[in-house]
């Protein structure tokens, strides 16, 4: 049986991803501080309640479980709160995976499937953004993710770790069989507060800016469900297993959904409209962000099954309907 340790698995992505491999056989063991992951979602292997910041805890863990491959997802990931303080993300995103990859050299373990971002690129200069696209983050959410994109490149060249990192595009969607959902605090992701805004109490959907180059003004990206970035992560953990080196990937459908395109899904799916205010657009909101994917489709044979944007809606009113039962 192969197996996985899973840094973060009880996160949103992250715990979609434990069950990903747990069907797929693998036997998983997940590492979380529980800081912002919730330990209910932890329902595919054991948990191991630990820091990253600690890594005599980390290589202790990795020494008793011996994991074939590690997933590290365990990051902070609010862009907001890493202007306000870009510390805690340079220390948890960055210092945090320094450990990790340390104690993977001090126990022998020499693969590792890294959850990284689109947000390593900033603003794109050319669409859709393929994996050679120029890199430059707008802010320290991205910088701490891009600095452990190049310390994966040194380390596979100086010591043979052996790393795939994946970049998201827009995370959206829950598990169609219901057993997993999203739960951050705060909510940021457009898809739950649109959903929200449509619903009995929520608060109006606040679309940020109606004037982008684009055809109906408002922003639009690149909508991935979660389901199909957990089977690309299950495919990545094989590829990791037969290539050696520093591979990286981009995980986006290739199709844009603009703001408001997301709010006639949702009006779709629940029968009226949203309550929406209009407001400016953020500064440095890009008007389009859009994946190429043809190389995780040549390379690791993934395919998003469930990436429309009425799936990735009606599951997640799904999920957030099942909680309010």
């Amino acid at each position: 049986m192969k197996s996985v340790f899973v840094s973060g698995g009880a996160g949103y992505v992250g715990s979609h991803c434990c069950k990903a491999f747990a069907e797929a056989g693998w036997k998983v063991t997940v590492y979380d501080n529980l800081s912002r992951g919730r330990a209910e979602t932890v329902r595919w292997g054991q948990l191991i309640e630990g820091d990253l910041l600690d890594r005599q805890a980390v290589a202790q863990a990795l020494r008793d479980t011996k994991p074939d491959v590690v997933a590290h997802f365990a990051a902070f990931a609010y862009v907001g709160e890493s202007v306000s303080d870009p510390a805690i993300y340079y220390r948890n995103n960055s210092v945090g995976t320094l450990n990790l990859i340390d104690a993977m050299r001090d126990v022998g373990a020499g693969a590792l499937l890294f959850s990284s971002t689109c947000a390593t690129y900033g603003l794109p200069v050319r669409l859709p953004i393929a994996e050679d696209h120029p890199q430059a983050p707008i802010n320290p959410y991205g910088w701490s993710k891009l600095i452990v994109e190049q310390m994966l490149r040194d380390y596979s060249e100086a010591y043979g770790l052996r790393s795939v990192a994946l970049r998201y595009f827009n995370a959206a969607g829950c598990d169609p069989e219901g057993e997993l959902g999203e739960h951050h605090d705060p909510e940021t992701h457009a898809v739950p507060l649109a959903i929200a805004a449509a619903l009995d109490g929520g608060a109006p959907f606040t679309v940020l800016g109606t004037d982008f180059d684009t055809p109906d003004g408002s922003g639009i990206r690149d909508y991935v469900h979660v389901t199909d970035l957990a089977q690309a992560h299950l495919l990545a953990g094989e590829f990791l297993l037969e290539h050696r080196g520093h591979n990286v990937f981009n995980l986006g459908t290739g199709i844009g959904t603009s703001v408001l395109e997301l709010l006639a899904s949702v009006k779709r799916a629940v029968g009226h409209a949203p309550a929406a205010v209009f407001g400016p657009r953020r500064i440095g909101d890009p008007a389009v962000l859009i994946a190429s994917a043809e190389k995780a489709r040549a390379q690791l044979g993934w395919t998003p099954q469930y990436s429309s944007i009425d799936t990735i809606v009606q599951t997640a009113l799904a999920w957030q309907r099942s909680r309010s039962l």
